[in-house]
């Protein structure tokens, strides 16, 4: 008997749709407990012990290792009217190369602020390896008297191992509403020779590492001075700050991604003592 080849697809690549929810709320005690939890592989959070003068924390963390083409998270996190939140990543995400004909790697970010609540997202970098790509989105919607310090930056190759980020698509978008008004909106898409489009004036020229902290609350305009006075010389050299419709917003570039990472652990504490009286640090997870 003869028998008739079969043309067999190849198989389809194992990607994953990870996703996070994480609802603070404070108690009849005035405290902030965590009143809702849902993960989904390869998202998972850790809730670490805290020093006495440091609100509650939730350390989130991707147990793939990393993202590539076709992967996708969804983060969702809430500080219910009152609470007092940090929610941070436990270390670098890594952003794979990406294969042809395959989508690229999403991330939705989404913070609520309810009423007279305040969150810190602290997000350590995310590394771009040569020829991947990513869509990330941060949503943020504040209530009245909500304050919110956030923080995302990128690391364009690896540097440590000679590698630049030659090629590949990054489009990150900010969207930031009171009671549901637009306030700010902020878009970066950066696609195919990634190295010339990033050395245009328009982009970050040759800068290797970038990030973007933002803080919203009430005090936003009255803190700008008290920022500028206390950053060092340093810190003045790559990073600038505005204020404007009760925003502060300090955006960073530098060539030495280290140089960058210092710098941003050094004005996003700054800014949690002047603008949270929190202590002038940031959490551990940062410096662990």
């Amino acid at each position: 008997m003869l028998l008739t080849p079969v043309s067999l697809a190849p198989p389809a690549h194992q990607r994953v749709h990870g996703a996070l929810r994480i609802a603070y709320a404070r108690d009849a005690q005035g405290r902030t407990r965590l009143a809702d939890l849902y993960q989904r592989a390869p998202c998972r959070v850790l809730f670490p012990d805290v020093e006495a003068d440091e609100p509650p924390q939730a350390v989130l963390l991707t147990t793939s290792g990393g993202l590539t083409s076709g992967d996708r998270l969804d983060i969702d996190i809430v500080a219910r009217q009152g609470s007092r939140l940090t929610v941070s990543t436990q270390a670098a995400e890594k952003l794979y190369r990406a294969l042809a004909g395959e989508p690229d790697a999403q991330v939705a970010v989404n913070l609520r602020v309810e009423p007279g609540a305040t969150l810190e997202w602290l997000a350590q970098e995310t590394i771009l390896f040569d020829r991947s790509r990513l869509r990330r989105r941060i949503d943020v919607e504040l209530s009245t008297d909500a304050r919110l310090l956030a923080t995302e930056s990128m690391v364009f190759g690896r540097s440590a191992m000679g590698e630049r980020y030659e090629s590949g698509r990054l489009h990150e978008a900010w969207r930031v509403r009171r009671n549901g008004r637009l306030i700010w909106a902020d878009a970066l898409h950066l696609e195919g020779a990634m190295r010339a489009h990033r050395e245009t004036a328009f982009a970050v020229g040759d800068a290797s590492a970038c990030a973007t902290l933002l803080y919203a609350g009430d005090d936003a305009a009255a803190l700008l001075p008290a920022l500028r006075e206390r950053l060092s010389e340093e810190d003045a050299q790559i990073a600038a700050a505005t204020s404007f419709d009760g925003l502060l917003i300090v955006r960073m570039l530098s060539a030495d991604a280290a140089r960058l990472r210092e710098a941003l652990k050094r004005i996003a504490a700054i800014l949690r003592s002047l603008a949270l009286g929190l202590p002038d640090a940031l959490p551990r997870v940062w410096t662990c």
